[in-house]
């Protein structure tokens, strides 16, 4: 396991530049991640969550992609400031990926055994037959069975299931310090994603790894997180542990996502909707970019873009945050 205890997030700002176009698809997102906990990053489709994995796993198209300011750090490392071949280093050995659709990132043409051995002998240089004794090990360690049948089969010749579990063999192989989950369930049927979820934080415990969890899927999130960040526009416009987010939410965002989670208390009841979509990262509203959408907006709202400030907590958590100019207003109601 990697020497560090804290993954840290600071002011990040991505921009991707296509001839004259802008997209601004970062603009300033903090977040901390540490060891032993799962911290969730929820939004909708296109506010930043898979930017902000791709940017810590240094896997940002180069051609594209601009990194405005910000630095991301590995206990004391600025991993943004390590050259390509530092990056590799620590890329699967010290931090490493769970990707949503696992048929997209499994090589077809390599047997399971080889893409899991490579990553041993890559990072810990280990010769063929222990890379293969410590595969076994990993797949026992993600529940499956079949040893060596496993390692010689084909990603084709196994279920959606089964491929997720060897890209979660894959990504534990080296021991890595903090694990990112990029909505790893979103393909699989309830069963498998309850399945896969039990094992996440399972691995968790028993590695004492750091988890960032992807996730646009709230009930997952409430289940499974500590701590949860809440993603529009780019921006984390509210933070806090998740007791104290889901049970005193202080952004509009927050709250109408909250809102529209079924829920079979109301069942037979229209579920709420937030009217709109999220903004083009390529014309982002003035002010606060969720004004366009929210019911509380005022004119301080278009025009002003609100600072990231504390929240009196519930529970006495000093580390709540949101950024929204009408946070007292809702207090009071």
């Amino acid at each position: 396991m990697a020497e560090t205890n804290t993954l840290e997030i600071k002011d990040l700002d991505i921009s991707f530049i296509q001839g004259e176009k802008e997209a601004n698809a970062l603009r300033g997102i903090s977040l901390k991640l540490k060891s032993k906990e799962v911290h969730s990053l929820v939004g909708e489709s296109g506010s930043g969550k898979t930017v902000t994995s791709t940017c810590v796993m240094g896997l940002l198209p180069e051609q594209i992609a601009r990194i405005n300011r910000g630095e991301i750090f590995l206990g004391d490392r600025n991993i943004l400031s390590l050259d390509e071949k530092e990056q590799r280093e620590i890329r699967g050995k010290e931090i490493a990926m769970v990707f949503q659709e696992p048929a997209r990132y499994l090589n077809p043409t390599m047997k399971v055994g080889e893409q899991i051995t490579e990553m041993l002998r890559l990072h810990l240089g280990m010769d063929k037959h222990q890379a293969v004794e410590r595969a076994l090990e990993i797949l026992s360690l993600v529940g499956l069975d079949g040893g060596k049948r496993i390692l010689n089969s084909y990603p084709h010749e196994l279920s959606g299931g089964m491929k997720q579990r060897i890209m979660i063999a894959i990504a534990i192989s080296c021991d890595p310090a903090f694990l990112i989950a990029d909505e790893p369930t979103t393909a699989l049927d309830v069963t498998l994603q309850l399945q896969i979820l039990n094992l996440i934080l399972s691995l968790k415990n028993s590695l004492d790894m750091g988890i960032l969890f992807i996730s646009h899927d709230l009930r997952v999130v409430k289940d499974i997180s500590d701590w949860v960040s809440v993603i529009y526009a780019g921006r984390i416009v509210e933070s806090a542990s998740k007791s104290e987010l889901f049970s005193n939410p202080r952004h509009p965002y927050s709250r109408m996502l909250f809102d529209s989670i079924p829920d079979a208390a109301k069942r037979g009841k229209r579920l709420k909707a937030i009217p709109g979509k999220v903004p083009d990262a390529e014309n982002i509203p003035e002010g606060c970019a969720f004004h366009t959408r929210c019911p509380l907006a005022e004119d301080i709202c278009r025009t002003v873009q609100p600072e990231t400030r504390d929240v009196p907590a519930v529970g006495g958590d000093e580390s709540h945050t949101a950024a929204c100019h009408l946070m007292e207003k809702q207090w009071k109601n």
